[in-house]
């Protein structure tokens, strides 16, 4: 009985040896062989895997970061130019600056703008609402207020104003990482280019219906009419679809063209308050008359001088 325990226990013995060995020689033929920059690079990254790089997450953009041989389209926006930067230096590389991004909401259909005209009875999803049915407002272009965009964003930079019933867009908290972008089913969120001071200039609406169709549903739609175009003495405005649209990189803030829209539907933000017109009236005639008084005044002055001289 003793002779046939040391003989299992032997025989399981080196057959545990032998498979050690088997699987030893299988794991160095087919073992994976990973750069431990990769680690490096993910931890220089801030690890909030929102997808804004275009990747899964943080080790999947660490890995393509550190398998390419440059940074072409390749950026975190989260982290930024500070983050590309500290990952340049790890890998021995050059990092190119981008300008930094800031999300808005290309509509302004607040309710005093678009009444309803039906009532939507269904699941309270924007992409829901968007697929099965048209919205509860004439437009079929704006917001559906149903906080789909502020449920995907990670950061705290979107809520719902409860009384445009349009979500808002924090700048300071906004990462540009492109998840409310995403999320909208009727494309009305932007990332552009993020100016000094959070200054922006936009045009807050989709709709590519004519002028009066527009104007019919929602009073502070872009009806077509290329004014601004007209306007804009840098290019930076072009009409599409019965659209103007603004392009960021080329815009210089001069805010001619918001005057000049008739529907208010371009918007300005973080600018200081413009001056009434009656106001800059009076400043003008202020100096006009002050100047008119001047001009008097040294008249009077020449004349007397003269009178002295002949004296």
């Amino acid at each position: 009985m003793n002779q046939i325990i040391i003989y299992t226990i032997a025989s399981l013995s080196i057959l545990g040896a032998v498979s050690a060995i088997i699987l030893y020689f299988v794991a160095q033929k087919f073992k994976v062989y990973e750069d431990p920059r990769i680690d490096e690079v993910e931890a220089a990254l801030p690890s909030a895997n929102c997808g804004g790089c275009g990747y899964a997450g943080c080790r999947n953009f660490a890995e393509a970061l550190v398998k390419s041989d440059n940074f072409d389209g390749l950026f975190c926006p989260v982290g930024g130019n500070k983050t590309m930067e500290a990952i340049a230096k790890i890998l021995g590389r050059e990092a190119v600056a981008q300008d930094p991004l800031v999300a808005v909401l290309r509509c302004n259909g607040a309710c005093e703008f678009r009444p309803k005209t039906t009532n939507y009875d269904g699941a309270t999803t924007c992409a829901i609402e968007a697929a099965l049915y048209g919205g509860d407002t004439g437009c079929q272009y704006g917001c559906l207020g149903h906080g789909d965009c502020v449920e995907v964003c990670n950061f705290d930079a979107l809520h719902m104003d409860p009384v445009t019933g349009l979500p808002v867009v924090d700048d300071l908290k906004c990462t540009a990482c492109g998840a409310c972008v995403k999320a909208c089913p009727r494309n009305l969120f932007e990332l552009r280019k993020r100016q000094k001071k959070e200054r922006k200039i936009y045009v807050a609406c989709m709709n590519e219906d004519k002028g009066g169709l527009a104007k019919k549903y929602c009073a502070v739609a872009c009806i077509g009419c290329a004014k601004c175009v007209k306007v804009c003495p840098y290019d930076a405005i072009t009409m599409n679809n019965n659209l103007a649209f603004i392009d960021s990189e080329k815009c210089r803030l001069c805010r001619k063209c918001v005057t000049e829209c008739p529907t208010n539907a371009i918007i300005e933000v973080g600018f200081p308050p413009r001056k009434e017109p009656q106001a800059e009236a009076t400043v003008q005639a202020a100096q006009t008359e002050n100047t008119s008084q001047d001009i008097v005044s040294a008249k009077k002055e020449d004349i007397s001088t003269n009178l002295n001289k002949e004296e």
